[in-house]
């Protein structure tokens, strides 16, 4: 097994466990990732997802090019409609996902960041397109979602130079949410998963949607549309609840329906 995954309380964690690979995603591993994500999407006991790389050095250095066969066309010519790791740019996972990045997050690696909700990095996390330098362009998400993260100039920097860039530096364009020392990473994680378990799973599901299936929208579209989510939670038993604890002074007792 190349990825490590678990549920445990409602968090579902995943752990690209190749280390010796700097966490490199070969077609095994992406595989093992795509049928994770397709079991997540079929479950409703879990209300947050944790990625992240084993060991210190790499949350994911990207698509290990050991032995690999392919040309850069065949490559770009594979289907793979979820983007880098089946997660870049994967738009029917209605759970949040947070990315605990302890180390590089190179090409894919990087693209896999991009396509989560929350990203809590280290101070030595260390982020990069560098596929122009081997030849490559970076085609699962990278030249697609960078542009609309950070500024455009930012942007081209770092897929024209294939400059790293520090956790630091993205946390300033607002593309990493919290930077911490490397002791601390997983205190920050987890308190980022403290506060999303506080709120109605249906409603985290209702929002993660209707923000995936509204982007191309005009805002008053995006209001407008009635995602299976957004009515599911409305009507919910959950949203009853909610007030009534509210109004109780109390904390919310959620039952996912």
């Amino acid at each position: 097994m190349n990825v490590l995954y678990s549920v445990e309380d409602g968090v579902a964690r995943v752990t690209l466990d190749r280390p010796e690979r700097l966490n490199a995603v070969d077609a095994a591993t992406a595989a093992e990732l795509e049928a994770i994500w397709l079991d997540l999407e079929s479950r409703s006991d879990v209300y947050c997802v944790v990625i992240t790389g084993a060991g210190e050095k790499a949350f994911c250095a990207g698509a290990d090019m050991k032995g690999t066969g392919s040309s850069g066309l065949e490559y770009w010519a594979e289907t793979r409609p979820n983007g880098f790791g089946g997660l870049s740019f994967r738009t029917s996972l209605d759970i949040p996902v947070i990315a605990r990045v302890n180390g590089y997050a190179l090409g894919g690696g990087f693209e896999m960041v991009m396509g989560c909700d929350i990203v809590v990095a280290s101070k030595t996390a260390r982020f990069g397109l560098p596929e122009a330098r081997v030849g490559r362009m970076p085609l699962d998400g990278g030249m697609v979602l960078l542009q609309r993260k950070i500024p455009h100039n930012l942007a081209m920097g770092v897929m024209l130079a294939g400059r790293q860039v520090s956790a630091e530096e993205l946390h300033r364009y607002g593309l990493v949410n919290e930077v911490t020392e490397p002791e601390a990473l997983d205190d920050a994680v987890d308190a980022w998963v403290k506060d999303i378990l506080a709120g109605a799973p249906l409603s985290l599901r209702a929002i993660k949607q209707t923000v995936n299936r509204t982007a191309h929208l005009t805002p008053a579209e995006a209001q407008a549309l009635k995602t299976p989510a957004l009515v599911a939670a409305l009507t919910s038993e959950d949203a009853e609840e909610g007030v009534a604890a509210f109004r109780e002074k109390r904390a919310p007792v959620w039952r996912g329906r």
